[in-house]
């Protein structure tokens, strides 16, 4: 068995997501783990290197991950021969830009969420990257999450019978930063200006778990709130925080499946988990987090009453029937990189290309016009 390296520029990983999920939990693990094991038995050892402005935070990173190499000058990896892969997760504003010349470049490209801010330059750049003949990604990590794969196998077993709607509540309560108690998310998140807004960050996660979960999206009705227009900075400024801090949409799926689904950082959870999602059908219901799914048979189920004079009798959550973790799951961004990897490596079979990408950005683009115009509109098949 041979072990092949293989060359990765990694840019924006000192931002949160870059550094937890893609940097530390799932490069560096792939690493600590001896790399990835291709279908004929040899492996692939990602080597990065570490691309940002901060030299300093890039500095002390590398050295704290065993990572040989760290650099301020983009151009200079991009023209490096030697790295095969570009990868990004800065900001949704310079995404497409930054992807498009890493294609230029002749890199293979995977990317976070949203691809771009709009429909028309994501779909420039899906047909730049097939035109390419490069591989080219989008990270769809809910589908690899504990919580979506239990939901899957219970979807793929039959469970549901005929399924009738899906529910979903995602968010909790971001400090606004003046009283104490500082903001647990960046700034930028709550500025038009900067490529923030809710609807813009979480349609696309949503596209991609319906669209893979329960099928096509075919029709959107989305309504956006400025709930909170004030917040503090990083630096102790007060700021306009003028994008959408809630959505609250509802979607029409291929088949007749409705699905509803609420995002807000200006909410306080009370579920069991910072998103979840019921799915109801006529033989069975679940309801599935993060890492836990919930079931429900129509055996199983309680027959209330409506009583207003009488306090409830029935304890609803202990109705519910936790799925066992039969399975390992390892942490989905990591699963998916390997995925990835292996695709690059060894032409593995992969589905979430940029025009995967693409399709996110046209429901939140959608869902920013249905708000605007207050009405549903039809989301149309897209090629490249």
């Amino acid at each position: 068995m041979a072990t092949r390296r293989l060359g990765l520029i990694m840019n924006g990983v000192t931002g949160r997501m870059g550094y937890n999920q893609h940097l530390v939990r799932s490069i560096v693990a792939i690493r600590q783990a001896g790399g990835v094991t291709l279908a004929n038995g040899d492996r692939v050892m990602p080597d990065p290197i570490l691309v940002g402005r901060n030299a300093a935070k890039l500095e002390a990173m590398a050295r704290q991950h065993d990572i040989a190499r760290w650099t301020t000058d983009l151009d200079a990896a991009l023209a490096d021969p030697n790295d095969e892969v570009f990868f990004d997760s800065a900001t949704t504003q310079l995404r497409a830009g930054l992807v498009g010349r890493a294609l230029d470049a002749g890199k293979h490209v995977y990317c976070e969420k949203p691809v771009a801010e709009s429909l028309q330059v994501a779909l420039a750049l899906a047909r730049k990257a097939k035109a390419s003949g490069l591989k080219h990604g989008v990270v769809q990590d809910k589908l690899f999450l504990p919580g979506l794969r239990k939901l899957k196998l219970l979807i793929e077993s039959g469970y549901f019978g005929r399924i009738l709607s899906v529910r979903g509540e995602f968010g909790y309560w971001v400090f606004e930063g003046d009283w104490g108690m500082p903001a647990q998310r960046p700034s930028w998140n709550y500025r038009k200006t900067d490529g923030g807004g809710i609807i813009l960050d979480m349609l696309c996660h949503w596209r991609y778990v319906l669209d893979n979960l329960f099928g096509p999206v075919r029709a959107v009705s989305c309504l956006g709130a400025n709930h909170v227009p004030e917040r503090v900075d990083e630096q102790g400024e007060t700021y306009r925080a003028d994008a959408d801090d809630a959505a609250y949409a509802t979607f029409e799926i291929e088949g007749g499946i409705v699905a509803h689904i609420n995002s807000s950082w200006c909410v306080r959870v009370r579920r069991d988990d910072l998103v979840t999602f019921q799915v109801d059908g006529t033989h069975g219901s679940a309801v599935a987090g993060l890492t836990s799914c919930v079931t429900q048979h129509r055996v199983n189920t309680p027959k209330p009453v409506w009583n207003p004079d009488m306090p409830q009798t029935i304890d609803f959550f202990g109705t519910w029937e936790a799925l066992p973790d039969n399975l390992i799951y390892e942490n989905g961004f990591k699963l998916q990189w390997e995925d990835f990897i292996r695709h690059v490596a060894e032409d593995a079979p992969w589905k979430f290309d940029l025009l995967e990408g693409a399709k996110g950005v046209q429901l939140a683009e959608l869902g920013l016009k249905s708000w605007a115009e207050r009405r549903w509109l039809d989301v149309p098949e897209l090629e490249v």
